[in-house]
């Protein structure tokens, strides 16, 4: 029997991937915003205010993709946005490990060890929240929209 694709229990693998592609691209380029903008020593404060404004602009751009393109719900939208964010804590975390091992620190092994746990967890939530906020609000607006 040949399978036509058409019912109620195909589904649309394409866009399964498509979130998890996002999500995985979004924490890199979260991790690769933390390390780099790290990297200079003067005007620290400038490249912090940078590191902080560039990712404002990625978890916007994330939120927009969520919501307008791959149609997801406020929840869903939220759940992959704070991925994203875990994600790149947990990178950042892997980075700050590396570097560690690396250049002799006063700090112990243990304390980076321990902020691979910490620094997705510590994230998540507050993206989690903040994203869901902003998707509901885009939720809201186009609700509006449609019933214009």
């Amino acid at each position: 029997m040949v399978n036509s694709g058409v019912g109620p229990y195909v589904m649309n693998v394409s866009g399964r991937k498509l979130w998890i592609r996002a999500v995985i691209l979004v924490g890199v380029v979260y991790s690769v915003v933390g390390v780099v903008f790290a990297l200079p020593s003067s005007h620290v404060r400038g490249w912090r205010l940078a590191a902080w404004v560039v990712s404002a602009v990625v978890a916007a751009a994330h939120i927009g993709y969520e919501h307008f393109r791959l149609n997801n719900s406020a929840r869903a939208t939220a759940l992959h946005a704070s991925m994203a964010v875990a994600l790149g804590a947990f990178l950042l975390a892997f980075a700050a490990t590396v570097h560690a091992l690396m250049i002799p620190s006063q700090a112990p092994y243990w304390r980076f060890l321990l902020a691979l746990v910490l620094w997705p967890i510590i994230t998540a939530l507050p993206a989690f929240l903040g994203a869901l906020a902003v998707a509901a609000v885009l939720a809201r607006l186009s609700t509006k929209r449609l019933a214009r």
